[in-house]
């Protein structure tokens, strides 16, 4: 495979901090690289040296001749009097690019609810980056460099990108390499074949691994075992060497020194320590048996069709993820909820015991405590909270959610975007709600803050609702996905975020509104009764026309049983190839084909609970 770019011995030092260190990198016809670290890890600005927009202190980096680069940054500015075609194409005559297929695809994919004439100064944030992140794709660079490229897209943009660049760099036989920083795990996944690792940690150094984003987590799980272990024998070996200074040596002799500067090698081979982050369950208010109900509920806005007579009810711990396109009302979905918007007609029901806390994502909200230290604005809300029968300080809280002392005494407007985000989440939590409403709450947080939160919210006794384009974070923490296609309806996803995108698939197919089945219509999940109601009860599923006969019936109780014993299969197979890859956790050839086993038998898992769902509605 043909070099494309290398970074040779590159270093950064930006005030006090060394970002990067003789850093040494390459990047070869194919490759995939995935970038993650920490916020503030220097991230973005390895990929501005990459493309040569930024120096750095010391090293160089080489491009191949004629090659060309093309970098979406996350500070790119648009020309506010340039239409879209002039963005996207400059002075090109349309004859030049009309006719090609791989640019009209990326129209279609990026750019379809955009006018060609729209001046830039007319388009949203969201719109601005897609515009930006088109014109790069037209251009077709031999070295792709992306920061953020999922930010503003929903989950069919998202996915729309990711099968566009496995296709453009991915396929046998195709040139060119891309690398991309993102915290959108699902897409790193998808599309990475390696990653590097910006430590963040001070020492400057960037970690690769092989593989992607779940086979980096297993080589880092590993990494880090082996650490610990390295770890508890440097330990014994110290405690041995100690001991025997303390016994004293025989004469004054080399051999004390010797000792000495053992130890001392043991306790330098120390590796620094990670930045830890523990986010902490808070106590939870009691639920009682009402919680938030839709009733017959429309609602317009900006002379748009936003809800039509939708009815949908949310229990006591019932946990939703709303995906949906741009525009169709998944925030004002969650500003009903919160009792911020009334509906023009029909009703919001609450439950006496609710108590709500929505994450908005606008972080602009703390400008009004800008002024105020981190730990000044947890105090300003609650002093003090009871953690597992422990009453903890506001200070004792944010550095639980990661913020040094340093950085919990630093006034709010002095905050990066990510700690801000984490601000937020504090802020709400020490509340105690006992309904989430989280509005893209993975925005601006790094890979490692994503699983911390997670692991929270698994153990959220509250109701949950997450309006998310992260389908990594749908998948862990939601029990029952809805979507909100533009059609005025609330629709159930028995088959979750895979359904929708085919929902989607169709309805730009047949040029209508895709039809699915309304929420409700399939299983619950939750403890409550989720669905909704648009005019219309739904046809029974696979049984189109009236009640099944016991013929159809018993074929269906035989598919359930077959289901399930593959599903069990299936689950034994998967016990199997975690504990492979746990055993062969350093051999990344290996990693990489194991889980890509692990991918098949995921699609197909998802198959069959999806043919299993039509099966068990008909079996009874």
């Amino acid at each position: 495979m043909a070099h494309l770019l290398g970074a040779d011995g590159i270093a950064l030092t930006i005030g006090t901090r060394t970002l990067l260190s003789d850093v040494s990198l390459g990047l070869d016809d194919g490759d995939r690289v995935g970038v993650v670290g920490p916020n503030g890890a220097g991230k973005s600005t390895l990929l501005r040296i990459l493309a040569g927009t930024s120096q750095p202190d010391g090293g160089r980096v080489t491009k191949v001749g004629g090659s060309t680069l093309g970098m979406l940054d996350q500070r790119d500015e648009l020309p506010d009097a340039a239409t879209v075609l002039d963005l996207v194409h400059g002075d090109a005559e349309t004859h030049v690019w009309a006719s090609e297929a791989r640019i009209r695809e990326v129209h279609d994919g990026l750019l379809a609810d955009l006018a060609w004439d729209a001046p830039a100064v007319k388009l949203s944030g969201g719109q601005r980056r897609r515009v930006a992140l088109a014109a790069l794709l037209v251009q077709d660079p031999d070295v792709l460099l992306l920061d953020e490229p999922t930010n503003h897209l929903d989950v069919e943009g998202v996915a729309w990108l990711a099968a566009h660049l496995r296709e453009r760099y991915g396929r046998p036989g195709t040139t060119g390499a891309l690398v991309v920083v993102t915290h959108d795990r699902w897409f790193l996944d998808e599309v990475c074949t390696r990653m590097w690792e910006v430590r963040g940690d001070g020492t400057g150094a960037i970690d690769g691994y092989e593989g992607g984003y779940a086979a980096y987590i297993l080589a880092r799980a590993e990494r880090a075992r082996q650490a610990a272990t390295a770890a508890e024998k440097r330990d014994n070996l110290l405690r041995k060497e100690l001991a025997w200074l303390r016994r004293g040596a025989p004469a004054r002799t080399s051999k004390p020194k010797f000792r000495l500067d053992a130890a001392s090698a043991l306790i330098d081979d120390e590796p620094p320590p990670r930045d830890s982050m523990e986010l902490t369950r808070m106590a939870t208010r009691r639920l009682g048996k009402d919680v938030l109900d839709l009733e017959s509920v429309s609602l317009e806005l900006g002379g748009k069709v936003l809800f039509d007579d939708v009815t949908w009810r949310l229990g006591p711990g019932d946990r939703y993820g709303v995906v949906g396109v741009n525009g169709a009302g998944k925030t004002t979905l969650l500003a009903l909820l919160a009792g911020r918007r009334e509906p023009d007609s029909g009703r919001v029901k609450r439950g006496k015991t609710i108590h709500v806390k929505e994450l908005s994502q606008d972080v602009a909200e703390l400008d009004e405590v800008g002024s105020l230290k981190a730990v000044e604005v947890i105090e300003q809300e609650k002093g003090r909270v009871v953690v597992d029968g422990k009453e903890l300080t506001a200070a004792q809280l944010t550095e639980k959610l990661g913020f040094t002392r340093e950085r919990a005494y630093t006034p709010v407007r002095d905050l990066s975007g990510g700690e801000r985000r984490r601000l937020q989440l504090l802020r709400l939590l020490v509340a105690e709600p006992n309904v989430l409403l989280l509005d893209e709450p993975t925005n601006d947080l790094d890979t490692d803050t994503l699983a911390a939160v997670e692991d929270l919210l698994d153990g959220w006794l509250g109701t949950l609702i997450v309006v998310s384009h992260d389908r990594y974070l749908l998948e862990r923490v939601a029990d029952r996905q809805v979507a909100l296609l533009g059609d005025g309806t609330i629709r159930d996803l028995p088959g979750g975020v895979e359904e929708y995108l085919r929902l989607r698939a169709a309805a730009k197919a047949s040029g209508a509104s895709a039809s699915g089945t309304p929420a409700g219509a399939g299983p619950a999940s939750g403890s409550g009764s989720g669905g909704t109601t648009s005019g219309a009860a739904p046809a029974s599923d696979g049984v189109p026309g009236g009640e099944p006969s016991q013929r159809d019936i018993r074929a269906a109780q035989k598919e359930v049983s077959r289901i399930e014993r593959r599903l069990a299969k299936i689950t034994e197979k998967e016990a199997e190839l975690h504990e492979t890859i746990a055993r062969q956790a350093t051999d990344y050839q290996a990693v990489a084909r194991l889980d890509a086993e692990l991918r098949d038998l995921t699609s197909e898992r998802d198959e069959l609970e999806a043919a299993w769902l039509e099966a068990a509605e008909v079996a009874g």
